[in-house]
């Protein structure tokens, strides 16, 4: 009766703090962001130029060598629908309780799963529509309206102490797409996008869901509540595509970089893997496996060097860049574009209600967000993970090629941010396990943290290394 009456209050407890954060986390939504129509937006790989109104002039995948050119153009538009088709992973309350918890919402302690979340979803969208696909209803989210949602938070939090969120609200049919000769084009389309969102439904049975990724989580000594770093989270993402069992995403594997090293015999290895895998979600076959590449970096010591900021941009100015797991010291984002001194994020503090995927029908529209955000590269936090798409060999070799003029080192910045290196990370007799890294670093408890010079002399060990092979 007492584990009983325990459970009761800790659900109760569990439930109230989730009510608590709708209401904070719905003032995120109150500053307006301004962007410069002075100075070109990147947006993974994209570049929008606000001064050009030339809707018959299409955007074009550039870098950041092309910054100072004109002839990139596009329009606020062209911006706002692709920023808008990015699948957006928040916070999301009164799901089924977590793994050996009774925790029923992520609210206020999930923010780096979700920015995960975020980024594999990228990379699914890259694999299944491609770089150009953008979500026809796109332009049609209403803007978040932060009155509204907050005053509605502050009513859940008293329904909270009496019933369940879930069904109080009804469900509104979604319009139908109309597509004519390419309806059947579009309706394909639609399946892809649908059925990437479901994987990351919030239920136990979500091949990418928050449920799995904590069980997961849970091998590295996580729990449902905790604080995840972007290095675990990128290892947790790993194990949940290895263990997908759905056929869609037998065609992809997760690579993580071990100590900032990308070892190249290991990417191309995990391309070759199993060449029996269905490559979506209708069934296609795969001759091989994409793999996602995801690098786990430390720029900087306590605070992000400023030196490493025109290397965010080059990565962000890249089409096969998936984006970055980040944020600011204990908010984490998932950064996707910059303009000027400022990085564009999506933000996964707004705590929304539990969406059921399962069903054929189910509201798209809570998993896209109408509003980018901007913050300076100043309150970057250094520790991040990186995230790229390669499709195939030669996209690798590609990617590897391009990736190594991004990472030559300015005279300020002395060693670059990872490495590409030939061979197995096993040649290398690398005795940690990397899933037990909460970054690349380790930092020593006795000391009150790491500093610049703790990161220079390690990147220094890491470049001797690769010198002596």
């Amino acid at each position: 009766m007492e584990t009983k009456g325990t459970d009761e209050v800790e659900k109760l407890k569990s439930r109230f703090m989730s009510a608590w954060h709708s209401v904070k986390y719905s003032w995120v939504l109150k500053t307006k962001t301004s962007f410069s129509r002075n100075s070109p937006v990147f947006l993974l790989g994209k570049c929008y130029h606000f001064k050009a109104e030339d809707e018959e002039s299409p955007t074009e995948s550039c870098t950041a060598d092309e910054f100072d050119n004109d002839v990139v153009m596009g329009n606020v538009d062209d911006f706002r629908r692709d920023f808008a088709s990015r699948v957006w992973l928040t916070y999301r309350e009164e799901f089924a309780t977590l793994p050996d918890s009774v925790v029923t919402s992520d609210c206020g302690w999930g923010c780096t799963l979700r920015a995960g979340q975020m980024m594999l979803a990228q990379a699914l969208v890259l694999h299944f529509l491609g770089r150009d696909w953008t979500w026809p209803e796109a332009l049609t989210l209403e803007a978040l309206d932060t009155e509204t949602r907050t005053s509605s938070a502050a009513r859940r939090l008293v329904a909270s102490l009496e019933a369940s969120f879930q069904g109080d609200r009804p469900r509104l049919p979604e319009p139908l797409c109309q597509g004519g000769a390419e309806e059947a084009d579009s309706h394909l389309k639609e399946v892809y996008h649908r059925t990437i969102v479901s994987w990351f439904g919030d239920t136990p049975s979500s091949q990418l869901g928050v449920h799995r990724l904590v069980h997961l989580g849970m091998a590295s000594g996580k729990r449902a509540g905790d604080w995840y770093g972007p290095a675990v989270v990128a290892h947790i993402l790993r194990k949940a595509v290895e263990a997908a069992t759905d056929p869609g995403l037998k065609g992809i594997n997760v690579y993580v970089a071990q100590d900032c090293t990308v070892y190249s015999a290991d990417v191309i290895e995990s391309h070759s893997a199993r060449a029996d895998a269905c490559g979506g979600p209708e069934g296609h076959v795969a001759d091989s496996r994409a793999v996602i590449i995801l690098i786990p970096v430390r720029l900087g010591g306590e605070k992000i060097n400023p030196d490493y900021f025109n290397f965010v941009k080059g990565i962000l100015s890249l089409e096969y860049c998936i984006g970055i797991i980040g944020g600011k010291p204990k908010q984490a984002y998932y950064f996707v574009g910059f303009q000027d001194d400022s990085l564009i994020y999506m933000d996964p503090h707004y705590c929304q209600s539990f969406v059921d995927v399962s069903t054929s029908d189910f509201l798209l529209q809570s998993y896209h967000c109408p509003s980018p955000k901007k913050m300076p590269f100043v309150k970057m936090d250094p520790s991040c993970t990186i995230g790229f798409y390669s499709k195939s060999v030669q996209d690798y070799e590609r990617i590897c090629n391009e990736l190594s003029k991004v990472l030559q080192p300015s005279v300020k910045e002395k060693y670059p941010a990872f490495t590409f290196m030939k061979g197995h990370g096993r040649d290398y007799e690398l005795s940690v396990p990397a899933e037990k890294k909460e970054w690349p670093f380790i930092r020593d408890k006795r000391k009150a943290g790491a500093t610049a010079g703790d990161f220079v002399l390690l990147k220094r060990h890491t470049e001797e290394r690769g010198k002596e092979h």
